[in-house]
């Protein structure tokens, strides 16, 4: 069996950080993943969605995860996205996180064209011989990739040695309880949906990637804590009589639904705004961590002045939501 303690826990999915000509800021970059560092979160998910991934080239996804490695140094687990829309790029993005020695790369399937799905197998494996040496992670997000992993092409992924599991981002939470249960403890399935963290947890998530974590980590680390308790939970439920063990029980209940409930309430918040949830993320990360990570890039929509009030009101309920469960 696989040791996968590595990407169990909490993985905030990098940001996108461009100084003021919109270009990758290597300082921001490396700033946001000290920001990370000194949190204490498991590890980071770098060019991904949240790292606006389809609208970056090649050359600049390979100066984010230079800059996140120069500061990572074993601090930090290491997941790269390196998929793009073509094969010839992908394997180059692979080839490159290899090199600077990640801990796994990771990819969604090819966009635009409905493929069969021994074609998505193949542009997979393609991408996993380039990186021969690196774990190989499946990013299930088809309501937005256009295409979904079904469990045949998980089956068949799964002939893949460094294939180690599927970071899902699918809606529906039994989505993960399947992939896990036709996969077993040799493989990892990630939490996508920030809004179901703990919903994900509970039926059989081991980790975590999601694109909020980075703005509020404390209160997902939080959340993680819960684990344990689901853990222990399951080796009690056989013996329910004990009035402590009930007693622990509903306390733990009820903590996690608060603490998720509040996680919610931000992101609802976050995405009332007119201009994109990762520009309202950045600008409080600047007005609560003093970051400076500048905008997203076009064709996102910058926030607009009206949006100063959202984020304002955003960061106060983090702010709000930290004194109130840590």
């Amino acid at each position: 069996m696989r040791n996968l303690d590595k990407y169990k826990g909490v993985i905030p999915a990098f940001y996108a950080c461009y100084d003021e000509n919109g270009e990758i800021s290597p300082k921001a970059v490396q700033d946001l993943t000290q920001f990370f560092v000194d949190k204490g979160v498991k590890g980071v998910y770098v060019n991904g969605s949240s790292g606006e991934c389809i609208y970056q080239s090649v050359q600049d996804r390979k100066i984010v995860l230079e800059n996140v490695m120069k500061v990572a140094k074993g601090k930090l687990t290491v997941i790269s996205h390196v998929a793009c829309n073509n094969t010839k790029d992908s394997e180059e993005l692979a080839r490159h996180a290899e090199s600077l020695g990640v801990d796994a790369i990771a990819a969604i399937p090819p966009i635009y064209f409905h493929l069969p799905e021994y074609s998505i197998a193949q542009y997979w494996n393609d991408i996993s011989a380039a990186a021969p040496n690196t774990d190989f992670i499946i990013y299930n997000i088809p309501q937005l990739a256009g295409v979904a992993l079904t469990q045949g092409l998980f089956a068949e992924m799964r002939k893949n040695p460094r294939v180690i599991g599927v970071k899902n981002s699918s809606m529906p939470v039994q989505d993960i309880q399947m992939f896990k249960q036709a996969a077993g403890d040799d493989y990892i399935i990630f939490n996508g949906p920030d809004e179901q963290f703990m919903s994900g947890r509970v039926i059989g998530a081991e980790g975590a990637i999601g694109g909020t974590y980075g703005v509020m980590p404390e209160l997902y680390l939080k959340l993680d804590e819960y684990e344990t308790d689901v853990a222990w939970l399951t080796g009690m439920l056989h013996d329910v009589g004990r009035f402590e063990q009930i007693k622990r029980y509903n306390t733990f209940n009820d903590a996690q639904s608060v603490d998720q409930y509040a996680c919610d309430a931000i992101i609802y918040k976050m995405c009332s705004a007119h201009g994109n949830m990762y520009a309202v993320i950045k600008a409080i990360l600047k007005k609560n961590e003093g970051l400076e990570l500048g905008g997203v890039r076009k064709p996102l929509t910058d926030i607009t002045k009206e949006d100063m009030a959202i984020v304002d009101e955003a960061a106060k309920m983090i702010t709000d939501a930290k004194e109130k469960f840590l």
